[in-house]
């Protein structure tokens, strides 16, 4: 079998081992933090990070939701960076912010974080922050989850189905993911403009 085979063969077995009740959990959160006139802020490191980027521009574009992603802002994420560290850009960011109750983070993350392990401690302190301000918290994390789904409202785990491609995966279901729940018929607003062209006639 070629690697090309098998790597799509992996993805197969992904989607098969995805727990649809975790999406549609994540979909009633997120559904209850737009009604209630709540915010969504993704954080994701690395690749996550890109993918926090792309999922802002649909929730807002298709989904009507105001939502935001730290990484955006090069320049304060650099800033806080270099003056108070990496463990702390993202708490400090959501302080700014004004996080609130009737906010939401949305996490994309491989491992989900793990203080011990000094995993993505910015991701768990936003968490902290998070939960004592009583928003909601919902993610798409591979691995265990980490800490994202021991203290997520609602959480969907990218199985590993192959321990040497964990990462590929993880960030390429975040993608199939957070494209699913702007397309769920609960949480998209408005249709995407190739499903609403009508086809070029030759």
């Amino acid at each position: 079998m070629s690697y090309a085979r098998q790597h799509l063969e992996e993805a197969k077995r992904v989607i098969d081992a995805i727990d649809t009740n975790a999406v549609e959990a994540v979909v009633d959160v997120l559904h209850a933090v737009r009604e209630r006139g709540g915010r969504v802020f993704f954080l994701g490191v690395g690749g996550s990070a890109a993918n926090c980027s792309h999922a802002v521009n649909d929730f807002r574009k298709i989904a009507g939701f105001e939502a935001y992603a730290p990484t955006d802002n090069v320049s304060e994420l650099t800033a806080r960076t270099n003056d108070e560290g990496w463990a702390s850009v993202f708490v400090e960011w959501l302080r700014g912010s004004r996080l609130r109750r009737e906010d939401a983070l949305f996490v994309f993350s491989v491992g989900g974080g793990n203080i011990e392990k000094n995993i993505s401690p910015n991701l768990v302190h936003a968490l902290e922050l998070a939960k004592r301000v009583g928003a909601s918290v919902v993610g798409v994390v591979g691995r265990d989850g980490g800490y994202t789904r021991q203290v997520a409202d609602a959480c969907v785990l990218v199985p590993t189905v192959n321990e040497a491609n964990i990462t590929p995966h993880a960030e390429a279901f975040q993608a199939v993911i957070w494209h699913l729940l702007v397309s769920h018929p609960k949480l998209k607003r408005v249709q995407t403009k190739w499903e609403s062209t009508e086809p070029t006639v030759r």
